[in-house]
Formats: C-alpha cells, structure tokens, sequence
C-alpha cells in the first residue's frame, strides 16, 4: 500500500520548524507576493532560505504558493520573483494561472508545478491536460466526491500525482472562485486579500422599513447561510488511500503552531497507525478524536467526499471557533533547569499544563516558578510575547509545545 505525503501548512519560520517536527513530509508555504494568503506572515526571502535549508536538512519538502489569479500588471513582478525563488530551490511550485504557470516552468525548471485547487481541477481530461503541459501533480477541486477522485485515477497517467484536502476550513464558493470579499471591501480573494464574508451575519432590510434588519433564516438553526464547517477527514483515512489520493493536503496557512502541530501530529499517527495495522487504526479513533479537538475549530464536516453535503452536515451556524487548549509556546532550550521560550498566551505560578511531545505522548506537568527574560521571579505572564523561564515538574525539552485547557485554568 502506497504511503501518501502528509502536506502540512506553514504561515511563518516558526510554524515551518514545528510542522516538521511534528510530522510532515512536505511543508507548503507564500512567499510575500503572489501567494492566496495576503494576511498570513507569509515569508521574506531570507526566512524562505532559512525554512528551505531546516526543512531539507530533515528530509521534508517545500513547495511554494504562487497561486493567485494574475492580472497584467503582476507579469513582470512574476517573472523576477520566480527567478529568485530558483535560487532558493524549492521542491514544488503551486500555480493556479496559466500565465503563471508558464513562468514558474521557464524560470523555476528544477522545481516541480503542482495545479492548484483554485484552478477548478474538476474531471481526469482537466488532470490530463495539465499533465500534457508538465505538471507533476493535480490538487483535487474540493467538491469532487471520493468516487469521481478514484475514476480520476483510474484515468490519468501513473506518474501524475493526485493532492487532496484532508483537513481545514472549507469555503463556502466553488474552489475558492469568491467575489465577496472584493465586492464589500474591494480586496480581493482570488489575489489573496480575502476578509473572509462567508463568515459574516447577513440579514435582509425591505426597502420601505430603513434600518429594520430582519434575520435570514435557511433553516431554525440560524442565519450564517454561507459559513462553513471545518473539514476533518480523520476516520476516512482507508477511503482516502482506496481512491489513489498521494497527498493529504491539511489547509491552514494563517494557523497557529498549536494548531498545525496539533494536527501534523495527529495524522501522522493516524496515517501511520492505518499502514502499519488497520485494526490499531481503529482502536486509537478515539484518541485521535480527543486530539483533533485541542485545537480551534468550526466543528466537523466531510464536505463532498461523500457527495453533495445538506445544510445540516455543511452549514455552521455560529460565526466562532471552538477552542479548547491554548498555546503557551514552543521550547526553544532547557538551560539550568529551566524551559526557555517566547511566551504566547497567559498562565500562573501553581497551574497545570500539558507537554505535547512530537511523538504523541501528553505529559501533564506543574508550573512551579516563572521568570521573565532577566531573571526575575513573576507569579504570573499576563503579557504576550514575553521570554520566559520557567521552572516545571516534569520538565519538557527543546521542540515540546507547551499548551493548557481553558477548563482546568481559566484566568478571564
């Protein structure tokens, strides 16, 4: 059985680290122009090279968005940015546009082109002709069902990969193709400015009856008609390698380093525990459920792997996360006993938290003092993006991510 490439986003260097760690065998990222993700950190040059190199050195791939839909004036931009990306040399290039399709392959030549989902990749003769024009792998358009994805296969050629989405927000438009967000504030999702709309709460105003707002309901569920669940794919990893699918692609490039370790790790698991026994698969769903979930999330669809999905499998009518655990940090050293780290969110002298370790063990430990960055004892770190030491009971080591239930310590 043919082991598919765990593809895991990265929004910043630090993300990068911890998704490699964490499980990935490729890693994709934007650079800071001509990637669909504007508000990510998105990646200078430098950072690129430096992701590039830690990502190679452990055996992990890169592959670069350039996936926005180019109008003239971004061409000649194009051009010199995929001659410095040649230098950086990336694995893969995902390319949504034609024309800058033809680029990537005249001034990128080692790197391979993937097409992206947002070029509407929909039918084998769509997969066939971008093969025809020297791609290396076709992602999926996310409304196609697991039987059209298998028929896909059975009808391309062998040396074409096949990239599907396994995990993350869905959008609510046809692959991504959305005027929304250009029309109500003019910044456009198709060149990676989205505001996120679908997200939004509409209402209807009859023109005689100024400013009385009347609720739109699809159903008695609420009035977020466009807002998607999350998709998780998670007990479907058997029906996502029986349909030829040779990377699982987890969506999620504005995501914290909570999130994407939190899911690296529980795929790779999964993923690993399917091909090694696909009775240990079963027997570990509910830990993989338990996980999946300490994370933020807009709760669980399966989108159209199964076919056309009904409002009430698809439509999430809140316009919020769900977000149990709280990312504390990544340990960067342990040095005279004490974890050193950027701190991101607050905690206290006295809490528990939890060590999530990169090969899916949980340590639950004591937080017993905490220092700042020069030294001196606080009982407490209301403020973010402080360095920390801090003293615990077990102690973790570099590269454990350090996070906490907001049930068992909530400090509103």
């Amino acid at each position: 059985m043919k082991k598919p490439e765990l593809l895991i986003p990265a929004g910043s260097l630090e993300v990068l680290k911890v998704a490699v760690d964490y499980g990935a065998d490729a890693i994709y990222m934007g650079g800071e122009a001509f990637s669909l993700r504007a508000k990510a950190k998105n990646f200078s040059k430098e950072d690129m090279a430096a992701g590039i190199e830690y990502a190679h050195s452990h055996g992990v791939k890169v592959h670069v968005t350039a996936n926005i839909l180019a109008h003239n004036y971004d061409l000649d931009a194009a051009k010199e940015y995929f001659k410095e990306l040649n230098e950086l040399k990336p694995d893969a290039l995902i390319i949504a546009d034609p024309g800058m399709f033809t680029y990537a392959k005249e001034y990128c030549p080692d790197a391979e082109i993937h097409v992206s989902t947002q070029a509407n990749n929909t039918n084998w003769e769509t997969f066939k002709f971008w093969h025809r024009m020297g791609a290396k792998r076709v992602v999926c358009a996310r409304e196609l069902s697991l039987r059209e994805i298998k028929e896909i296969r059975q009808n391309t050629p062998e040396d074409l990969e096949i990239e599907s989405f396994i995990h993350g927000a869905m959008c609510i438009s046809y692959s991504g193709r959305c005027l929304l967000s250009n029309y109500f504030t003019g910044r456009d999702a198709n060149r990676g400015a989205c505001t996120h709309p679908c997200r939004w709460k509409y209402a209807v105003v009859e023109e005689k009856r100024p400013g009385e707002y009347l609720p739109v309901y699809e159903n008695d569920r609420g009035t977020y008609i466009f807002n998607s669940k999350d998709l998780c794919m998670i007990e479907h990893i058997p029906e996502m390698i029986d349909a030829g699918i040779d990377s699982f692609k987890i969506e999620g490039r504005m995501k914290t380093a909570l999130y994407v370790a939190t899911v690296a790790r529980t795929y790779r698991k999964a993923i690993d525990d399917y091909l090694e026994s696909p009775e240990k698969y079963r027997e570990n769903m509910e830990w993989y459920h338990s996980e999946i979930r300490k994370c933020t999330y807009r709760e669980f669809t399966t989108g159209f792997y199964f076919g056309k999905p009904s409002e009430e499998t698809q439509i999430y009518d809140v316009n919020t996360y769900v977000n149990e655990f709280v990312y504390l940090g990544t340990v960067e050293q342990v040095r005279d006993n004490r974890a050193c780290f950027m701190q991101k969110n607050k905690f206290c002298t006295g809490d528990t938290i939890e060590i999530m370790k990169p090969d899916g063990e949980n340590v639950s430990t004591k937080v017993l003092n905490i220092y700042n960055g020069d030294g001196v004892e606080m009982p407490s770190c209301p403020h973010a993006s402080e360095q920390l030491q801090v003293v615990l009971e077990p102690m973790p080591v570099a590269g454990d991510i350090l996070r906490v239930s907001k049930r068992e310590n909530d400090h509103e």
